[in-house]
């Protein structure tokens, strides 16, 4: 079925309640665990049909935030699915309390009444009314973000389309794009602070309604974080500033020097080369051929999974008016059938963007017979292994989707490496706003500046004041809409380097590895994943170091390529 021709349902959710109430019933009077994993069976595929509907309004309103139906539809969603969560948290008690478990636990694994734990602590009903204001404030900073209408040159645009004027090698060009982005942050920065102001207040409630101190706890046990703490986090984040800011530091200096800018503003931070950035060899339609092409030869596999997505509707790639900006994949359970979400602009980004989705959904598709539906994706640093892996395993094919695929290579291994202090310096700012939740928006603005001068002193924002006073963080969504998510970028990208590294001495074994890895699902928490998967756990003192050798290494390889071509 393509994805013009999946039903538009809005759940009803009294009748949902219901339905799962004789469920619930069915289980409590099971009379052995045979019975009791039948029930837990069809439970398991009810949630998965009520989610589907979810998942196809979810995407509709990001495909559209100002289409009225979908965004009632959302609303619908976001106000009653608290109240699914709660009958749900009472069955999952159930099921940790049950005479059956020794048995049960056998059937369905361990670690499924491992995560059922956790999530018991990440939920009372006494959180449902700020669990809706908490969605309600997301969503008001989505459309905010998805209504930008800049102008610039004579045009409109939103904030993606404006991204490759930004990027653009014409400095004045770029400079000038930069400040209508900036004009259009100022304008709505009060909005903004006060949304994020509301949003950290219900969260630190939420915890202390749970019994936690702060939401840093509460924010790690959401996102599924069983086998590591914030200690750990912290002693990894003082890795990546010992280690990888420094060179950062001077890939800046290189790359600028390659760029032949001598007093580098923020606006130039991505310029790569004198001539330009790589650009892609084509538009939309001639990427999705050419990335086709690619995947038949990367395997069989590859090549059956990307031709089910083109088939059947699977991928919305293009920047358009009120389309929520940045990129995803989600996952419809009823079909399935994963979906990509993305905003392409003209730029590079495109390219890493289509790789990065189609890892996730190649995970997403290669576990969608696992009938366990906690056990298809893994938790959300680990799913990011699976995507900027997939980055590097597309570098073969980069002659058919760039002019200048060597100038691309470099770029992008530059750029790979660049992004480990930012990442890791959104988190701190985080960890530092929760464990402070009564701060200003303004003392908040001073703490992401004094973070981001600690990670990146790179940044020089003259003539920018609004930059100056540390306006930045704002444009990172996933701030606003994913608390502690952000930096399982940078974990997984430290163990897609490791795959990276394989790749380049041996394609055929490093892909059948990561191949095992996307067929394990979400089976184990991330480290015992690691371990499974024989790849190097970040969080081990000197592991950042280990795997940054073979990189600096690769980096001189790639100048040398580029500068004799």
């Amino acid at each position: 079925m393509k994805f013009s021709e999946y039903p538009f349902h809005i759940p009803n959710i009294e009748k949902v309640q219901k339905d799962l109430a004789k469920l619930i019933e069915s289980f409590k009077n099971a009379k052995d665990a045979n019975v009791a994993s039948k029930v837990m069976r069809k439970v398991t595929n009810y949630v998965d049909d009520v989610v589907t509907d979810a998942v196809i309004i979810s995407v509709r309103f990001s495909q559209d935030s100002r289409n009225e139906e979908y965004t009632k539809a959302q609303e619908y969603v976001d106000h009653h699915f608290p109240y699914l969560s709660a009958q749900l948290n009472e069955y999952n008690k159930l099921l940790v309390a049950s005479p059956f478990r020794a048995e049960l636990e056998k059937i369905w694994g361990k670690y499924l009444f491992k995560m059922i734990e956790v999530s018991l602590k990440t939920f009372d009903p006494s959180i449902i009314e700020l669990m809706q204001k908490e969605s309600m404030l997301k969503n008001e900073y989505s459309k905010i973000m998805a209504g930008a209408q800049i102008k610039f040159d004579g045009e409109i645009y939103n904030l993606s389309q404006l991204g490759k004027f930004t990027q653009h090698k014409d400095r004045d060009i770029r400079k000038r794009a930069s400040a209508a982005s900036i004009k259009f942050f100022e304008a709505n920065d009060k909005e903004f602070g006060r949304i994020y102001h509301e949003l950290v207040q219900v969260r630190h409630e939420m915890a202390l309604k749970l019994g936690f101190e702060n939401f840093v706890e509460l924010g790690y046990l959401k996102l599924g974080r069983v086998d590591y703490t914030a200690k750990e986090v912290a002693g990894y984040r003082d890795q990546i500033y010992r280690e990888v800011a420094p060179l950062v530091h001077k890939l800046y200096k290189k790359s600028l020097k390659r760029a032949g800018i001598k007093s580098p503003r923020f606006y130039d931070l991505g310029q790569d080369f004198a001539d330009g950035n790589p650009v892609p060899a084509g538009g939309t339609d001639y990427l999705v051929k050419a990335a086709t092409k690619m995947y038949d030869e990367l395997s069989p596999e590859t090549g059956e999974f990307f031709r089910f997505m083109v088939d059947n509707e699977l991928l919305d790639l293009e920047a358009r008016a009120g389309k929520r900006g940045g990129g995803y994949m989600t996952y419809f359970p009823r079909y399935k059938a994963p979906f990509i979400f993305a905003n392409f602009n003209g730029t590079a980004h495109d390219v890493d963007t289509l790789t990065h989705e189609v890892g996730h959904a190649y995970q997403g598709y290669e576990s969608r017979n696992i009938k366990i539906s906690e056990y298809r994706q893994p938790t959300l640093e680990s799913c990011e292994i699976h995507s900027m892996s997939m980055e590097f395993f597309a570098w073969p094919w980069m002659e058919s989707l760039f002019d200048d695929a060597k100038k691309y290579r470099l770029s992008h291994l530059e750029g790979a490496i660049k992004f480990l202090p930012y990442g890791v310096a959104v988190d701190e700012f985080q960890e530092g706003v929760y464990t402070n939740p009564h701060m200003t928006h303004e003392e908040r603005c001073a703490l992401w500046r004094d973070i981001e001068k600690k990670y990146l002193p790179i940044r020089n924002y003259k003539g920018a004041p609004y930059l100056e006073k540390g306006g930045f963080w704002i444009r990172q969504a996933h701030i606003f809409s994913s608390p502690f998510y952000y930096i399982d970028y940078t974990l997984a990208q430290v163990v897609a380097f490791q795959f990276a590294t394989e790749m380049w001495k041996d394609q055929t074994k490093a892909w059948k590895k990561y191949v095992k890895l996307c067929r394990l699902g979400g089976r184990y928490p991330f480290v015992e994943l690691l371990e499974k998967a024989k790849l190097r756990n970040p969080f081990v003192e000197g592991n950042v170091k280990r795997v940054m050798g073979p990189l600096k290494r690769k980096l001189k390889e790639l100048e040398t390529i580029y500068e004799a071509k």
